[in-house]
């Protein structure tokens, strides 16, 4: 199945997301253990209503009343893009959601997963990437956490303003934000000027005309209302973002017996197997937003995204060489085996 029916099918199964809410302030008063799980996006954001107050709400009723979670946002003083892994490692947050390429070189042998028009699809994406995890290809670039799932988004587009975006010429001389390092390599080897700006900073920035478009999912343009602004989404799956969903070490290891079991049974490959489907959903939002308001959908058949992928194989061979200097010990390894790995769960 190609990937435009495989997005087809998966764009119909958008569901609505639930009523956000915190679990409530008795829940708190009465159980034994509680943590404190953050996000860095707004409340209504599918990280907080499809996830984060589901998991919260199923772990309590799985430990009968033990466990009690608080849900932050970005809209809390624990929402800070740049700070969601600091958070967990000092203790301040027990679980966070974070964005692997922010702050850079951080998570740098999981950036391979970033490289353009490798990953199409969350479902396999993710996948791949927590094999990946579990087969110690990322080093120990995850040693000071307690790892409970990693993922990708779908393939993100070209979302600009005022210029379409048809070929890869048409990126030259556009200042678009961009998402981590590898994206920014790719801008940069089209002659695009990349900016990168926290997803609170995008909207303002393109009213402004201080960004000419964004690369980045349909779940966020249509999350940040940024769809009121473009006209223009090149439906490319140009790249993926890698995100990951971290504990406190201490925190996991002190926990009872019987809670850390039912945690195991919530997180890895269960959590991760969520992410496909999540993804289409929240996508799915953002898409239908853009169709209503009268954007243009340019869409990029397989033949040409094989030519655009083509095209940057310099730009991906410079950068998995660059990774050498930052300690990843055989990034073309890994990118091999990510390749492999995407192919065999898309056939799945």
């Amino acid at each position: 199945m190609t990937r435009m029916m495989n997005r087809r099918t998966a764009l119909k199964t958008g569901a609505a997301g639930l009523a956000v809410a915190a679990i409530a302030r008795p829940a708190f008063a009465e159980a034994e253990i509680t943590l404190k799980m953050s996000n860095y996006l707004p409340p209504m954001h599918g990280f907080t209503t499809d996830f984060m107050v589901p998991f919260g709400e199923e772990l309590t009723e799985r430990t009968g009343g033990k466990v009690a979670v608080e849900v932050l946002d970005a809209t809390t003083a624990f929402g800070k893009i740049d700070r969601q892994a600091d958070q967990v490692r000092a203790g301040v947050i027990d679980i966070a959601l974070g964005l692997n390429g922010i702050p850079r070189d951080r998570f740098v042998a999981s950036s391979i997963m970033e490289m353009p028009f490798l990953v199409e699809s969350a479902g396999s994406g993710s996948r791949a990437m927590w094999e990946l995890f579990k087969e110690g290809a990322f080093g120990g670039e995850y040693d000071n956490f307690h790892v409970l799932g990693l993922m990708v988004h779908n393939g993100g587009l070209i979302h600009t303003t005022n210029t379409p975006v048809r070929t890869l010429d048409d990126l030259a001389g556009l200042r678009l934000r961009t998402p981590s390092p590898a994206v920014s390599a790719m801008l940069e080897e089209l002659g695009a000027s990349p900016v990168g700006l926290p997803p609170s900073a995008i909207y303002e920035n393109l009213q402004k005309g201080s960004l000419d478009g964004v690369i980045t999912t349909w779940d966020l343009v249509g999350a940040i209302r940024a769809n009121e602004i473009l006209k223009y989404h090149t439906d490319a799956a140009a790249y993926a973002a890698g995100f990951h969903i971290l504990m406190n070490k201490k925190t996991y290891a002190n926990l009872p017996d019987d809670v850390r079991e039912v945690l195991d049974d919530m997180t890895g490959d269960a959590l991760v197997a969520k992410m496909g489907d999540w993804w289409d959903a929240w996508d799915t939002r953002g898409r239908e937003d853009a169709i209503a308001r009268g954007n243009e959908i340019i869409a990029v058949d397989d033949e040409t995204r094989a030519a655009w992928k083509a095209r940057l194989e310099p730009m991906i061979t410079g950068y998995l060489d660059g990774l050498k200097d930052k300690g990843v010990e055989d990034p073309l390894a890994i990118y091999q085996r990510a390749q492999e790995l995407i192919a065999q769960f898309d056939a799945a």
